[in-house]
């Protein structure tokens, strides 16, 4: 074992040679490979047979440096500028004299347009099997937000009719704009940091994504996979306003709301001042005609209720209650009184016989019952005179009293009073 294979250790530590040599040993083995990218800087200097290059991955801020014959870039057709996608191919390469690593590539090609919505093509539909444009996850906007994140170029048409047209609409909506870049190489990490910075707001309600219209490839940024998962993740609702109405990046069918224009979304992110004070109008004199409403309704229940004669009258049946009750009792006394009299006119009529029948009349007429005294007593009425022989005691009574006489034999009697 050679000393350059011995392990490095603090007491024999690997010299920088024997570091750079394993690192160009190990890169050699990657072999040559494909990379897409975004370039960012281009440096092909006159009298010099190398291009520089940045290439740059647009989803993250990651970049790597290529090395080129500059003849391979000067021969590009349309010429290489930064911003443009490119696929190229080339060996890993470590420089051992600069400690730096770069990629060596013979071959370039440009991305074309049709290639790109191929791409983007592949991304909706792979994203769309993911569910991220699913419409029951979307959020409905607040209908008034507190404050308004508004992502878009610094000084841009998109901004100032995004802030104009909701102004003109609400006077009083607040903004917290971001300024970014919203085409090239930095557009999508500066978009994420700033998505991320109002995501964090507590203010912000509602996140505006806004930029004017322009080529396929000036839109290419908002069609970017990263891009299209952070707006799906973030808690806040998010508008897109990107170009104009035929444009349709990836975004637009992520967002929570897609505005076709960005003065759509000036116009949607806050309600009309003046439509919503005549609302309140409307809705006020609705409710006024339908308190009258149904105060007349209740009026009229009542007023019905009131003119029922149970309600109206509440003593009038009671008095005539009443009075049929006096009217039955002067019937039922009438009719007692009545029965009584006959009563009594058959009692007098009965009584009048009686007495005339009765031997009180008779004795009043001048006849007199003569009775046997016996030492028993009065011994019923003396019918004949075999039955009174001398000595008989009798009886005779008369209308106002009764006397005592003796049988003489004769036929003559003594008499004497007696009660």
């Amino acid at each position: 074992m050679t000393a350059s294979d011995a392990p490095s250790t603090a007491e024999q530590p690997w010299p920088v040679r024997t570091v750079a040599r394993k690192l160009t040993e190990w890169i050699n083995r990657l072999g040559a490979v494909w990379v897409e990218g975004q370039v960012t800087q281009v440096s092909a200097r006159p009298g010099t047979s190398t291009a520089f290059l940045t290439l740059r991955d647009p989803s993250v801020d990651m970049s790597m440096s290529l090395t080129s014959p500059i003849a391979l870039v000067r021969n590009m057709e349309p010429p290489l500028t930064d911003g443009s996608r490119v696929v190229v191919h080339g060996k890993p390469t470590f420089f051992a004299g600069r400690g730096t690593l770069s990629l060596r590539v013979d071959e370039i090609r440009a991305v074309g347009i049709g290639e790109l919505l191929a791409r983007i093509e592949r991304l909706r539909k792979l994203l769309g099997a993911e569910g991220l444009f699913d419409p029951r996850r979307k959020r409905r906007p607040p209908f008034l937000p507190n404050k308004i994140g508004l992502i878009t170029g610094r000084a841009s048409a998109a901004e100032r009719d995004v802030l104009t047209n909701a102004r003109n609409r609400w006077p009083g909506a607040r903004f917290r704009v971001v300024n970014v870049a919203v085409q090239g190489p930095t557009a999508v990490p500066q978009i994420l940091t700033a998505l991320s910075t109002l995501e964090r707001d507590v203010e912000v309600d509602v996140i505006v994504l806004a930029r004017g219209g322009g080529s396929v490839e000036d839109l290419l940024p908002f069609s970017d996979e990263a891009l299209c998962r952070a707006v799906a993740s973030c808690r806040t609702p998010v508008m897109s306003a990107i170009g104009h109405e035929p444009d349709s990046p990836l975004v637009d069918y992520v967002a929570d709301v897609r505005c076709s224009t960005p003065t759509d979304a000036g116009k949607r992110v806050v309600p009309d001042v003046a439509e919503e004070a005549q609302r309140v109008l409307q809705m006020r004199d609705r409710a006024r005609r339908a308190l009258h409403g149904w105060v007349d309704r209740e009026r009229k229940l009542l007023h019905s209720v009131r003119t029922r004669p149970a309600l109206s009258d509440p003593y009038g049946p009671l008095d005539r209650r009443a009075e049929e009750v006096d009217r039955l009792r002067e019937r039922a006394r009438r009719a007692v009184l009545a029965r009584l009299s006959a009563e009594q006119s058959g009692l007098a009529s009965t009584k009048a016989r009686l007495t005339t029948l009765g031997p009180a009349a008779t004795l009043a007429r001048g006849y007199a019952v003569v009775q046997r005294v016996t030492p028993e007593g009065v011994d019923g009425v003396l019918r004949s005179t075999t039955q009174a022989p001398a000595g008989t005691r009798l009886r005779v009574r008369v209308a106002d009293g009764a006397v005592h006489a003796v049988v003489t034999e004769d036929g003559g009697s003594g008499a004497q009073a007696g009660a």
